[in-house]
């Protein structure tokens, strides 16, 4: 057994393919089909259903289990022996929110990039509550979001404050009022953001708290695509200050203060608790909690 048949048959288990999964790792399908077979002929256990798709046995679910363990302690052993370098270098899987992705990261990356070129970063985005279960689960090394929950496995450190506001295109009749209350809100339509959100579920409490049911035109999965949607008057919005900084400032957004929203939201790092935290991810999370508030909210 090899390290290379772990990896095939872990990648198996995700494209559901041999063709696919030799696509990934550079390998002939044959190739691919000789290592697996190499691996049952070994522990004597079919560990792949051929029919298509393909899928793991009830045996290969076990070995795939214990393979992923594996592999993750040779990964970790590769960075421990890395970091013995002086120069900072690895990878880091970002996890964050689409909103922060564009409106914040550009600016924290681009620094930190510069400062160590040896640090390569990917991000993927998603909504806070997914950065959480894919940080715990080893997915994601470091998320950046709203700090929503407690959670005993879990490392979190508050980055800055983040509020949500109201906001109607200039040509919504809203935009002519000189103050707006809830009551406003009964029969305008709303764009949301998807429910797995936390300025969805933040929206939806403090309408719960009034007695208000919104009028729903649309749910979208990120603060982009709801801009865009009210810009073109097709109803009301409430989404992050920092993510309509731009539009606000252009003039295709009017931001209507209302009290019911003014509540701060945490906006933090999280990592997982006890992983080892190679020189890539030390000097990151360092970087990032030695920032000012004014490096993640400063105008753009």
């Amino acid at each position: 057994m090899n390290m290379s048949q772990l990896e095939t048959l872990v990648t198996i288990s995700k494209t559901m393919s041999f063709r696919k999964a030799g696509e990934l790792l550079n390998l002939t399908q044959p190739a691919v089909s000789a290592q697996i077979k190499s691996l049952e002929d070994e522990f004597k256990a079919v560990l792949v259903d051929r029919s298509q798709p393909v899928t793991l046995t009830d045996r290969g679910l076990v070995f795939l289990e214990h393979a992923e363990r594996i592999l993750a302690v040779v990964e970790e052993l590769k960075q421990k022996i890395t970091d013995l370098e002086e120069t900072p270098q690895g990878h880091i899987m970002l996890g964050t929110t689409t909103s922060i992705a564009i409106q914040i990261l550009p600016r924290v990356l681009s620094y930190f990039q510069d400062q160590f070129p040896l640090i390569q970063t990917s991000i993927q985005s998603m909504p806070s509550s997914q950065i959480y279960s894919l940080v715990e689960n080893g997915s994601v090394d470091i998320g950046i979001g709203y700090l929503i929950e407690r959670n005993p496995d879990l490392e979190t450190s508050v980055l800055y404050y983040d509020t949500f506001e109201l906001v109607v295109s200039p040509q919504n009749e809203l935009a002519r009022k000189k103050q707006i209350s809830l009551e406003d809100l009964k029969e305008v339509p709303m764009i949301m953001l998807s429910p797995d959100t936390v300025g969805r579920r933040f929206v939806e409490q403090v309408f719960k708290e009034h007695g208000i049911v919104p009028r729903v035109a649309m749910e979208l999965s990120s603060s982009e695509e709801v801009k865009r949607m009210v810009e073109l008057n097709l109803g009301a919005a409430v989404i992050s200050k920092l993510s309509i900084s731009r539009e606000v400032r252009q003039g295709s957004l009017i931001m209507l203060p209302m009290t019911e929203f003014e509540a701060s939201h945490p906006v933090g790092v999280i990592y997982r608790s006890g992983k080892y935290i190679n020189s890539a991810m030390r000097q990151f999370l360092a970087d990032l909690k030695g920032m000012p508030e004014t490096q993640f909210i400063g105008s753009e």
